[in-house]
């Protein structure tokens, strides 16, 4: 009897646009560490806030969704927006994401001790339900009749490019993300006074493409950032990583989306990056060094917000911009074209073949350091776990006993 001998498994490998292509964007070896080990950052600031405000925001529509009639904006906080963020800490917390201290207040009236807040007079508005607050007056009135629909699942597959039998695991790879809203807007049923057609309408490019459409219908693929709006430059020279990525994400959304049978042409990305309607501290300091050197795209243009942010100094109470320019940094369009979706997608073919070159030379290698790509950027440096055992910051970071 002749057994017949097993043939190796053929594994495509998936890669996600936020989970995979940001991540490495940012740095290689943090990645590999945190992503692809399993290593999650012990205070995950970004990702707590990333999934609250996402959560936030689409229960906020599920529930105005309901019953619009009822639910006028704008909404209180402790009418109708505590009970939603309640939930979904809950939820995040049952998924092992609990608050960093001091931005989200998780006790009621019944707690009668301070717990992680400034006193024991619960429930307390702090930063991120005041971001929550905004996100949802600011642009519900505006997105929630437009959106068609929410959490849009969306795969597809690709190519890999330098792909080697042999060596490579898969000669194509797939690729997933989560679209946070698809608008399918018609120009038919736009209200007048709406802030999103507004700006829409305001952008030349995208306003020359509905011109010619044949159909009064299109799509608008909407991401929302629990982050402030990134520098376009890192220097006078160098563009933002960051900055790419988020318009590669989008674009290749709008190519993923293109290619399912329901969907109307997409001509527009935004980005919402929420953390501009009520920056922080931290926030107001590095858009003034941004000013300063020149690398940011929305600048003040009026005088007093010029006036304000020249006098801003840590520990004013009075916040430094005004609503209509934290409005116009909020929301990023982005003109979705073959040629820009066609550069997305080679890019992110070549951040994949990265990720694989690298997973390659670790299996020869059997180590770690070496083969993944490390970027030292102070920022991302000071908040990372494993700063102590990176070879490019080798001595910069004393550990301590707390």
């Amino acid at each position: 009897m002749t057994l017949a001998v097993k043939s190796k498994p053929y594994i495509i490998p998936e890669y996600s646009l936020t989970g995979d292509l940001l991540s490495y964007q940012t740095c290689g070896l943090q990645y590999r560490y945190q992503n692809r080990g399993a290593l999650p950052p012990s205070i995950p600031v970004q990702l707590w806030f990333g999934e609250f405000i996402h959560g936030v925001m689409e229960e906020a529509y599920k529930t105005w969704r309901t019953d619009p009639a009822s639910f006028r904006f704008p909404w209180s906080w402790e009418g109708e927006i505590r009970a939603i963020e309640m939930n979904v800490n809950r939820r995040l917390k049952a998924k092992g994401l609990r608050r960093p201290p001091r931005l989200f207040c998780p006790y009621d009236e019944t707690m009668n001790t301070p717990g992680t807040c400034p006193d024991a007079d619960h429930p307390h508005k702090l930063l991120a339900s005041r971001r929550a607050e905004a996100a949802i007056n600011t642009w519900g009135p505006h997105l929630f009749p437009l959106i068609d629909n929410a959490e849009v699942k969306l795969k597809g597959c690709r190519e890999m490019i330098s792909y080697q039998e042999g060596v490579h695991r898969s000669n194509y790879y797939g690729i997933k993300g989560i679209v946070d809203v698809i608008s399918s807007v018609s120009i038919e049923r736009v209200h007048a006074g709406n802030l999103i057609h507004h700006y829409i309408n305001a952008n030349p490019e995208i306003r020359a493409m509905i011109d010619e459409l044949s159909s009064l219908d299109y799509e608008i693929i909407i991401d929302y950032k629990g982050m402030r709006r990134p520098p376009v430059y890192l220097s006078q020279s160098v563009r933002n990583l960051t900055w790419n990525a988020h318009e590669w994400q989008v674009l290749t959304y709008a190519w993923l989306r293109s290619r399912q049978v329901d969907a109307q042409r997409p001509i527009a990305g935004i980005i919402f990056y929420l953390n501009e309607l009520v920056p922080s501290a931290d926030d107001i300091a590095n858009l003034k060094q941004e000013l300063r050197d020149g690398l940011t795209d929305i600048q003040p243009t009026g005088r007093m917000d010029k006036q304000t942010l020249a006098k801003w100094k840590r520990g004013s109470k009075k916040s430094a911009l005004s609503p209509e320019l934290r409005e116009q940094r909020c929301i990023r369009l982005i003109p979705i074209t073959e040629e820009r979706r066609q550069q997305s997608l080679r890019a992110f073919d070549e951040v994949v073949a990265e990720i694989e070159n690298s997973i390659v030379q670790e299996m020869r290698r059997g180590s770690i350091q070496g083969c993944w790509r490390p970027n030292p950027v102070e920022k991302t440096c000071t908040a990372c776990d494993f700063k102590h055992i990176c070879p490019a910051v080798k001595g910069r970071y004393r550990m301590s006993v707390l």
